[in-house]
């Protein structure tokens, strides 16, 4: 489990493909690594990956097909900059929060405009992941633990504050960048929650029929 709350901004330094897998090398900068062991996670840019190896100056990870399939770790080349968290412990202060390094879906930012000292980002999620995204409630994109400002259907807006940008790779985004998505935890369990025993039927799901049978719509 993450937080959501960067710790250093990384770089893709080597990538070794095998087969339809890859093994990254990430160069992990001011991330401290002294109690980082072989089989730990690190999340990078909001996808959890496992050390494989520690050369010194960053760590190795394998990337499976599944991965860069739904994730844009696939888009990523030698140089690429990256989010960086290390997994949290019980003493690790919650300043974003519960994240779980499993991404549900790819956005792309369609907007970009200056707004007092911030930066106005609008993103489009995919259109199944819209549902879980709320007005003030939390996302995590591409790693960060982020507030929802806005809501339009499948387009959310974030208001990102100067330290966000400086301490993460957010301030490289520009319309057209595709971004790694996590939605809520709780809003994920919760559609299942509501699903009751349903929920074992294949193809279940929550739907505007299934919400006015159970009296959540008049």
């Amino acid at each position: 489990m993450f937080t959501g709350i960067i710790e250093a901004v990384g770089e893709v330094a080597e990538q070794q493909p095998k087969g339809e897998d890859l093994r990254l090398r990430i160069r992990t900068g001011k991330l401290d690594l002294g109690d980082v062991a072989l089989g730990d996670s690190i999340a990078v840019s909001g996808v959890c990956l496992t050390v494989v190896d520690l050369p010194g100056d960053g760590f190795w990870a394998d990337v499976s097909g599944e991965t860069l399939a739904k994730t844009v770790l696939g888009d990523l080349k030698t140089g690429s900059r990256v989010n960086l968290e290390k997994a949290l412990t019980p003493t690790t202060r919650l300043g974003g929060h519960l994240v779980s390094g499993h991404v549900d879906g790819v956005g792309e930012v369609i907007e970009r405009r200056p707004e007092g000292r911030s930066e106005r980002f609008r993103i489009r999620a995919p259109a199944e992941l819209a549902k879980y995204i709320a007005q003030k409630g939390s996302i995590c994109v591409d790693g960060v633990s982020l507030t929802v400002n806005a809501v339009e259907g499948a387009v959310f807006d974030l208001n990102i504050v100067p330290h966000t940008l400086a301490e993460t790779t957010i301030d490289d985004y520009r319309p057209g960048r595709r971004v790694n998505l996590e939605v809520d935890l709780i809003a994920r369990y919760l559609e299942r929650l509501l699903l009751g025993e349903r929920a074992a039927e294949a193809g279940g799901g929550i739907s505007e029929a299934f919400l006015a049978e159970h009296g959540f719509l008049k």
